[in-house]
Parts: C-alpha cells; structure tokens; sequence
C-alpha cells in the first residue's frame, strides 16, 4: 500500500528533477550524499568489496539533479560475474548499488526514477541480469525477486532474503551458481591522482 502511495504523491508533484549521466565533477557531491544518507558504515557491506577499486559499468552511473543542479539522487551500477553457469562458463551481470535519495529530497519518486532510468540504460546496453542487496518490498515492484539468486552467494556476510536479481533477458541467470565476483573495469592510479589534485 505504501508503494501505491509513494507512486500517487510522485504523479501529482510537481516534478523538481531529471535524471543524467553522473560526471566527474559530481563525485564529490555523490559521497557526501551517499554519507547523509546511509552513514559511515557503508563502506563495510559486502557489496563494497565488489566495487572497491573498479569503476561503474559503461554509461551506468545515474544521478538525479533538482532545479539547481545539485546532486539530489544516485545509482550505479558495476560489471559482475554471477557465479558460473551449467556450462561452466562464467555468467556476466550488473551489481546495483548504491542507490540513494538525499533525505530532504526522499517522497518525490526520485529513487524510483533512478530505478526505472537504470534498469532501462542497462537493457539498452544488452545486459542479461541485475543484481541487488535491499529491501525486497521495495524492489519487488521493479521485478527483483529472491528466487533468482537463490544459488548465487556475495563475498563476506549477506542477508539471503535481501539478496535480490532481475533477468533483464529471460533466462538468463538460469543454472547460474557461485559467488559474485568483480570484473569491471579496474580504477587507474592515474584518475585517481587526477580527482586528488
């Protein structure tokens, strides 16, 4: 019910953001966010071992802006192996995540925007599966359900019940087994020591 409400408010608001391609000079302004949003133990979940040291999917990385230009909203989304398939070889995907709302802007729809704009890029893009660690009242209405990562484990402590996928192409994570691992793009020691200076 509070979904359909959520969903109601965001349709009769007026509509104080758009959705674009994150930018170099939105990195600053997306950790802070991400800190006001989700505190300082975000760093220490499992998902972020998977990001630490890559750099988010191809055309992959969302933020939402209001009227300003201010960064009010964010989504990555990062280059995974699910585990391997009946054949052996390795099953690509995407890890969602973070996905966050500065929390004077949360009940505008603005999560559910980054979702939607997501998940439609990556389809676009070709990929077969997304996959998520969250709430599944939540995410279920974009069609992430637990089933079908029910033989896929995250490296370090999860919870099973919120260890969510959505098959961007039907079947795709079928047979799929074994842990999430990176294989992303790689951070270089050369950007890193462009955004430090």
């Amino acid at each position: 019910m509070a979904a359909v409400l959520d969903t109601v408010r965001a349709l009769l608001a007026p509509k104080s953001y758009i959705i674009a391609d994150e930018t170099p000079a939105d990195v600053v302004a997306r950790e802070a966010l991400l800190d006001r949003a989700m505190g300082a133990g975000r760093r220490k979940k499992s998902s972020e071992k998977l990001r630490r040291g890559r750099v988010p999917a191809e055309g992959l990385a969302l933020v939402a802006r209001d009227g300003q230009g201010h960064v009010i909203g964010t989504v990555r989304l990062w280059n995974v192996e699910a585990g391997v398939g009946r054949d052996g070889v390795a099953v690509d995907a995407l890890l969602l995540g973070p996905l966050a709302v500065d929390p004077a802007h949360e009940g505008k729809g603005i999560g559910a925007a980054l979702m939607r704009a997501a998940i439609a890029e990556a389809t676009g893009r070709g990929h077969g599966a997304i996959l998520l660690v969250g709430d599944a009242p939540y995410y279920e209405r974009f069609g992430f359900f637990a089933d079908k990562a029910q033989h896929l484990v995250m490296p370090g402590p999860f919870a099973r019940e919120r260890f969510l996928a959505l098959e961007l192409k039907h079947g795709w994570l079928e047979g799929a087994a074994g842990m999430l691992t990176a294989s992303g793009r790689k951070l270089s020691r050369s950007s890193v020591l462009r955004r430090a200076a």
